[in-house]
């Protein structure tokens, strides 16, 4: 037993270890990169930077804001005005022979940072959860077998080396702050600590609105905790036990059994505690931006030029979204309709996700992500570097995904077509706006694609324990 627990303390200082070599090397080379950002010119590529997530129109807000007008003057600055609070003073410093705004770039290359370290932090919370899961249910090989691949390290890892999340660092993009925001609060629901994760939902419902929806999966990770297999599973393997029959004579209460209690227990006070944070930190976002814009219109007018630019799609700059195109097509008599049925498709999908994905919160907290990210209005890469990240967490569950190198090979390509089409239709002048369009669409059919599978993968794997655990309890039996 001794060696056996020297031998596995080795082993995880040796994965820690490559762990701060590989974590030390993606800020090595996001300064490398940083410091050769004028030649790449990644700020002014609309898969990167939006109208909502531009560092140029912030700062644009911010030189408004100094010049005793409203930042949200004229069509630049469309976000937060806290944000603006924030990283607009670092916008106006200047070093000779140092990258423009450089400060903030070392901003976005922490945050990068402390997103991987929450995202680790909550795969190993997961894989406990996980494992503990399989070990109540008798399943130890299958659990020991899980914990081969630490997911943690894997998410966090993926999310640093990720492309997009390393074009949206340098890219002079907020999205890393919106993405610290997200990962904030569901860090604190996987640890049932109400205040951090209200404040997390809170902020990044303030920075982008679509976070909004998550909500939903705070609240039951708050409730229930991390992700387990379905509470029927446990249920199933107990009247098996006794006979296949809940009504059987020869089922008794657990307390007679004498077994631990049913995991997935639903818990209301860490809930109440978290709606009462939530109202709390609401209230005091509130009252900074009332202070902030009291001299440009009020809270009115920052609703109107932030969440009311958000949903009326006001700018069809071109971007990795298909809303910009379509608006841009569809005649002023039916835009309103249409506004409605695109951001009511994102509302459909709540109810029915909720209800089948009840028992893996955090899971759907993913799913949710994915599906905001394909329907906002302004999507940027970052918004992808965000699910495609958190998807590493569950290495385990979906090894078995179908068309898993598909989807890599599609987002790959999309990747190098679309600076390509947009090049050829607005700098060269040979294609139209169907070519950078059609990049769009593939994108949008490529996050469908990831998002049914993983639904689909997610689901068989919970089918495969409780067949696993059904015959394993039958084989004892006999």
């Amino acid at each position: 037993m001794e060696q056996e627990q020297k031998k596995k303390k080795k082993e995880e200082q040796q994965e820690a270890s490559w762990y701060w070599i590989w974590l030390i090397g993606s800020v090595t080379f996001r300064l490398i990169l940083i410091y050769f950002s004028k030649n790449l010119n990644l700020a002014s590529r609309p898969e990167i930077s939006t109208p909502l997530t531009s560092l140029r129109r912030l700062a644009e807000g911010y030189w408004l804001k100094q010049s005793s007008m409203s930042p949200y003057a004229g069509s630049m600055y469309h976000g937060s005005p806290l944000l603006l609070s924030l990283l607009g003073p670092l916008t106006a410093k200047r070093f000779e022979g140092q990258p423009d705004h450089i400060l903030c770039s070392l901003v976005f290359v922490i945050a990068d940072v402390v997103n991987a370290m929450l995202i680790r932090a909550i795969g190993r919370n997961l894989q406990n959860a996980y494992s503990q899961s399989l070990k109540s249910l008798d399943l130890v090989k299958l659990s020991k077998k899980s914990e081969i691949l630490p997911s943690g390290d894997i998410a966090a890892l993926v999310y640093l080396w990720n492309p997009f999340t390393i074009v949206a660092c340098v890219g002079l993009s907020t999205s890393p702050v919106e993405n610290l925001a997200i990962i904030l609060s569901l860090y604190g629901a996987c640890r049932r600590v109400a205040p951090l994760a209200a404040f997390g939902w809170v902020m990044a419902t303030h920075l982008s609105l679509y976070p909004a929806i998550l909500i939903i999966p705070v609240i039951l990770l708050l409730g229930y905790g991390p992700d387990t297999p379905p509470r029927k599973l446990f249920l199933q393997r107990r009247y098996v036990e006794v006979g296949d029959n809940p009504s059987n004579d020869r089922y008794q209460p657990e307390e007679e059994v004498g077994r631990p209690e049913l995991p997935y227990v639903f818990s209301w006070r860490p809930v109440i505690h978290f709606l009462f944070w939530t109202s709390l930190w609401s209230v005091y976002v509130l009252v900074l931006c009332g202070v902030s814009v009291k001299q440009y219109g009020g809270l009115s007018e920052l609703f109107k030029r932030t969440y009311g630019f958000m949903l009326t799609v006001q700018d069809l700059s071109p971007n990795m979204g298909v809303l910009w195109y379509f608006f841009a097509e569809v005649f002023d008599f039916f835009r309103n309709f249409f506004l409605i049925v695109f951001h009511g498709n994102i509302l459909f999908m709540i109810l029915p996700l909720a209800i089948r994905l009840k028992h893996r919160p955090f899971f759907m907290a993913f799913v949710y992500i994915a599906i905001s990210s394909m329907l906002k209005s302004y999507p940027s890469v970052g918004d992808s570097a965000l699910y495609l990240g958190l998807l590493g967490l569950f290495v385990n569950e979906l090894a078995d995904m179908k068309f898993s190198f598909f989807l890599f090979c599609g987002y790959i390509g999309v990747s190098l077509l679309s600076p390509v089409m947009h090049n050829l239709w607005i700098w060269r002048g040979t294609g139209n706006a169907n070519f950078y369009f059609a990049t769009a669409m593939g994108y949008a059919c490529l996050q469908i694609i990831l998002v049914v599978e993983s639904v689909s993968a997610i689901l068989n794997h919970d089918r495969t324990l409780r067949k696993l655990s059904t015959t394993k309890v039958q084989d004892g039996k006999t």
